[in-house]
């Protein structure tokens, strides 16, 4: 299904053209973001709080925010598996060849 594009997404393009630097800081903003929402969604859907989940992990509900917040890159693969596996999830990597991907997608929470 191709999507139109908008304006942002034409300036975001012009942007990475004239400053392709910027490429690999986007992308991993965008594996941050990406994270941090599944987290928040499934925690969610389950009707956890932070607090609740946290007990879970065995972590504080501080740490459970820090994961939310999609600023926030310095989780280990540890943690993601706790946090999945205490909200009955399935933690999945993928590592794609740069010249096969459009969208970065490393982490993926089901």
């Amino acid at each position: 299904m191709k999507t139109q594009k908008d304006d942002l997404d034409r300036m975001m393009e012009k942007v990475l053209k004239e400053k392709p630097h910027l490429k690999e800081g986007l992308e991993k903003a965008e594996q941050a973001w990406d994270i941090a929402f599944q987290i928040r969604d499934l925690r969610e859907k389950s009707g956890l709080t932070q607090k609740e989940l946290a007990k879970l992990v065995g972590t504080r509900q501080s740490n459970v925010s820090r994961i939310e917040n999609a600023d926030y890159t310095r989780y280990t693969l540890t943690t993601l598996e706790k946090v999945t596996k205490a909200l009955k999830a399935k933690l999945e990597v993928r590592i794609v060849s740069a010249s096969q991907r459009e969208v970065v997608h490393l982490h993926r929470i089901k």
